[in-house]
């Protein structure tokens, strides 16, 4: 749904929510959306559920009816919990060229979206964070009084300190060029469309809780962007509510650990905004190829796929057991195909990122490797 032509012409920033099964949290985002100060309305809001079911669109379409700019809503199937499918549907609807995703218990400060349009540069994602409120504080909160109330002043004194020292730490992670930090929150922080796009946005295969907003930032430091921190600025406030119970108590016990610490991380992941199939990703074959059964059948599923100049930088560079050399090309995921029954020396098992055992003459278990692996 969308207010009709409520804001022609170019839309700047899209705001894009993620919802499920809080409607009166959602209620109070809205307006402090609607309520964003010191920017012309030349932005749009994406709320984007996971298959609620109570008063969560009826929200939507009432708070869209009020509104002098377009309110968009897509929804899925609930199916566990999917926030990253959650988060790139809202992308796919999104026409701004800047994206500001937002959780769906999150409301901002007048001035959240000045800040973000004040200090974003290409090349640049902006880090934030929200300011958690008290179970009372949250539950006086109504839409209605929002206009009147001094949102930046609700937070706690200790939560705007640690919130302080958390934009401290990341300047001091981005100073000492830390490889891995600093960390991205998928709650509140904007990102450029074409950086999003470029490395094909949040990766689908996270399904439960976490982790799915660390990797993307991950892959976005790895396509050369920086994450910087708008916290000196602006900071979100969080509506209390109970701890969702598919939330592990530590960041070690997520669902998604496992799959989150794999080596071969693609840049550009596979099953992103889009599917990236095997003739999406660029390959490294080695010369000899040709040589073996199983190598044979991967070079008749790459035929047609795009492959790398000898020496030249890949996504996956492939090798396939038996071989007399080991990997030779700059890739992002060394793959390295093993006849089922068969061992490759110790010396090539450490070199490749992943290691698949397969009959040579199961074409599909070669198929669903190359278009899955990654």
């Amino acid at each position: 749904m969308s207010h009709p032509d409520s804001a022609p012409g170019r839309i700047d920033t899209s705001v894009l929510v993620t919802t499920f099964r809080r409607p009166r949290h959602l209620a109070l985002v809205l307006e402090s959306i609607a309520l964003q100060r010191g920017v012309p309305r030349d932005y749009e809001i994406v709320v984007a559920d996971d298959g609620s079911d109570d008063t969560t669109a009826e929200v939507v379409a009432q708070f869209a009816m009020a509104l002098d700019i377009p309110v968009r809503f897509t929804t899925q199937p609930h199916d566990g919990f999917r926030l990253a499918r959650c988060r790139n549907n809202a992308a796919r609807l999104a026409r701004g060229d800047y994206l500001m995703f937002l959780d769906g218990d999150c409301i901002l400060p007048r001035g959240h979206l000045a800040a973000h349009r004040g200090r974003r540069r290409p090349g640049l994602t902006l880090l934030g964070h929200c300011a958690r409120l008290t179970e009372e504080t949250s539950r006086l909160l109504v839409p209605e009084n929002l206009s009147i109330t001094n949102l930046a002043g609700l937070g706690s004194a200790a939560e705007a300190r640690s919130l302080d020292r958390r934009h401290r730490r990341i300047r001091w992670h981005n100073l000492l060029r830390h490889p891995t930090k600093p960390r991205l929150t998928g709650g509140d922080f904007g990102v450029w469309r074409s950086d999003f796009e470029r490395i094909n946005g949040f990766d689908e295969r996270f399904v439960g809780w976490g982790q799915e907003d660390d990797d993307l930032g991950l892959r976005l430091r790895a396509a050369g962007i920086r994450l910087e921190s708008v916290l000196d600025l602006t900071r979100s406030l969080h509506v209390w509510h109970p701890t969702d119970p598919t939330a592990a108590a530590r960041w070690r016990d997520g669902a998604n650990v496992a799959y989150f610490s794999r080596k071969g991380r693609l840049t550009a992941c596979r099953e992103g905004l889009r599917h990236r199939g095997h003739h999406d990703v660029v390959w490294g074959l080695p010369a000899e190829l040709a040589t073996t059964e199983l190598g044979r059948r991967v070079a008749r599923h790459l035929a047609a796929a795009p492959t790398a100049a000898p020496g030249g930088r890949c996504e996956i560079d492939v090798v396939v057991w038996p071989t007399r050399v080991g990997f030779t090309r700059p890739a992002e995921c060394r793959l390295l195909f093993v006849p089922r029954g068969t061992s490759p020396p110790r010396w090539l098992a450490r070199q490749a990122d992943r290691m698949v055992a397969v009959d040579p003459l199961d074409e599909s278990a070669v198929a669903e490797t190359l278009d899955t692996i990654g």
